[in-house]
């Protein structure tokens, strides 16, 4: 069932954070691609420190910004856990020098700071061996010859394997769901590696349903999601129902230096209002340095979004969709009773 808060939310920041954060590399798609070798990116744990994240900085921040919501990876394709989980040890706890649950530091603070929590999680792990045990259902394991991360790459399947993963995924769930107080939205990635059948989809929803009732779901979860997420384009017409379009504040997800090609305060916002006017919401993605501080630049629009938020807050909140684009091309926004109609160009 869809919830009230998620309909009324504008504007949600989204949030990776990680050990790619050390070595100006992508988010495991470094390693799974060949740009560096496994090895060479998990070696990145041991720079790792979090020396000076600050949980409730961050909270501020977006809190400034006009957030209603807030995600973190909690665990991206690489494994490697954000929270102190008993089922790997594959965290940042027990392999980098931050040693620290930042999980339990980020709910605690986003909640305090009157925002709904969400955390990402990532279905695959590649680092996983229990992950590459079956190929994706009714395809030709030829097709998966060099897919050494994630099937098992011209070798026999291990269905039993693959009932084990699944378990584990259950208990790093369980440990989400209960261990950090009420978790508001869960926003899950790497369906499209298996079916529905494969996952287990509709059991997992009810599993995770069993924990929280009112927990809202992206559409990520091969059809059982429970809201659109478009990624880097805005779509031409808004997509049925609830939706949010997630994007990159650069062109990168998580932090990596070398990556200077920032959009400006000004595209930010526009992009904002476009969502906005199409009936949806904007997640901002941050990438945190490996410290966990924000470059000033990341700083800045968010800053420069929230005094636009504040500005126009009549415009912004308790609005619903407006007309669409051939209807009504012009920069202006109308109202109407109680809810106010939005069209709004920057």
């Amino acid at each position: 069932m869809m919830q009230e808060w998620f309909k009324k939310a504008k504007l949600g920041i989204f949030i990776h954070y990680g050990i790619y954060a050390v070595g100006d590399v992508s988010e495991s798609w470094s390693f799974h691609n060949g740009a560096i070798s496994y090895e060479d990116y998990m070696k990145q744990c041991e720079g790792f420190t979090a020396s000076k994240f600050d949980a409730k900085a961050w909270a501020e921040l977006f809190k400034r910004a006009g957030a209603q919501y807030v995600v973190l990876t909690s665990k991206h394709h690489d494994g490697v856990a954000l929270f102190d989980t008993q089922y790997s040890d594959l965290s940042v706890v027990k392999k980098t020098p931050a040693g620290r649950d930042l999980i339990k530091e980020y709910t605690a603070a986003v909640r305090e700071a009157g925002m709904r929590v969400g955390l990402y999680f990532s279905l695959i792990d590649w680092s996983d061996p229990r992950y590459r045990s079956v190929y994706p259902e009714g395809s030709d394991p030829k097709n998966h010859l060099k897919d050494v991360f994630a099937t098992p790459a011209g070798g026999p399947e291990d269905p039993k394997k693959w009932q084990e993963f699944l378990e584990f995924n259950n208990n790093q769930m369980r440990e989400l769901m209960t261990n950090y107080g009420t978790i508001d939205l869960l926003w899950f990635d790497g369906d499209w590696e298996r079916s529905a059948n494969q996952w287990k989809a509709k059991e997992f929803k009810e599993y995770l349903r069993s924990m929280n009732p009112d927990v809202l779901v992206n559409s990520r979860l091969q059809g059982y999601g429970d809201y659109e997420t478009p990624e880097q384009g805005i779509p031409l017409y808004g997509p049925e129902g609830e939706w949010e379009f997630c994007t990159t504040i650069n062109n990168s997800w998580g932090y990596r230096p070398s990556d200077n090609d920032y959009k400006t305060s000004r595209q930010v916002i526009r992009m904002f209002c476009d969502c906005i006017t199409l009936g949806g919401r904007l997640l901002l993605d941050v990438g945190p340095k490996e410290d966990g501080t924000l470059d000033e630049r990341q700083v800045k629009v968010l800053e420069d979004l929230g005094t636009f938020i504040r500005d126009n807050e009549e415009a912004v909140f308790n609005t619903e969709k407006g007309l669409s684009y051939n209807q009504y091309l012009g920069g202006q926004h109308s109202f109407s009773g109680q809810k106010d109609h939005l069209s709004l160009c920057v």
